[in-house]
């Protein structure tokens, strides 16, 4: 893990009080997130799960730093989030949080080993160590043999490991994924499934929006959302 990971061994990597979420439509207003409290420590295994429409993904992408909540207190990696810059807030989505995504958000027209070194590439890391970096995260999602291959050429599975091997890019002190197995079959979503796990045992954090029963039990916690609001929270 990171270093910044490390350090939050014993501690809270993410911390929600009292988090809103408002859409404001012009004519109407939604309040997608209604008051979440949430505290996740670092190597944790963290399952959010609810119905449609219950505020999960607007979750995701205010733990992500992809958008800001209306009001409340969020940190991250004992962070305030809302004081952070703008140069702040990219380096956290390129460095310390790793994002796959339901639909795979892979660039057609490269090859699967440049997908994964985009972040390398943004991240400002010399060529030498990207491609080093690249070669060992492809093997480690058991697709040494399909570098050169663009996206186009791989099995939804596939395509889905390369995802996480660009998330894992950076060594992010976060996986955080959106319904990582609903494009995929019941076979490929199982080898996913498998392949969080892994990563959750070698101390990675890991939070999944999903509403994917089978993924769900994989974690060690469950976090249930209907509504805008947390309605269970539970740790097996």
């Amino acid at each position: 893990m990171s270093d910044t990971g490390k350090a939050l061994s014993n501690g809270n990597i993410i911390r929600m009080e009292g988090i809103r979420k408002v859409y404001d439509t012009g004519k109407i207003q939604v309040e997608a997130l209604r008051g979440i409290d949430l505290e996740v420590d670092s190597g944790e295994f963290v399952a959010v799960v609810g119905p449609s429409g219950s505020g999960k993904s607007t979750l995701m992408n205010l733990i992500g730093c992809l958008d800001t909540p209306t009001d409340g207190h969020y940190e991250l990696s004992g962070q305030p989030v809302a004081k952070m810059k703008k140069d702040e807030l990219a380096t956290v989505r390129n460095r310390r949080v790793g994002f796959v995504f339901q639909n795979f958000n892979l660039l057609p027209q490269i090859s699967s080993f440049e997908n994964v070194e985009m972040p390398l590439l943004f991240g400002g890391v010399s060529r030498r160590k990207r491609h080093q970096r690249v070669e060992e995260l492809m093997e480690r999602v058991g697709l040494g043999d399909r570098m050169d291959h663009k996206p186009t050429e791989l099995s939804g599975g596939q395509m889905q490991r390369v995802a996480v091997a660009r998330a894992l890019a950076m060594d992010p002190d976060i996986v955080l994924a959106d319904e990582p197995t609903g494009n995929l079959d019941s076979s490929s979503g199982g080898d996913i499934m498998e392949l969080f796990e892994e990563l959750w045992r070698q101390g990675r954090t890991m939070v999944v929006i999903t509403h994917d029963a089978a993924l769900a039990r994989r974690a060690n916690r469950q976090v249930e959302i209907h509504d805008g609001l947390i309605t269970s929270d539970t740790r097996s």
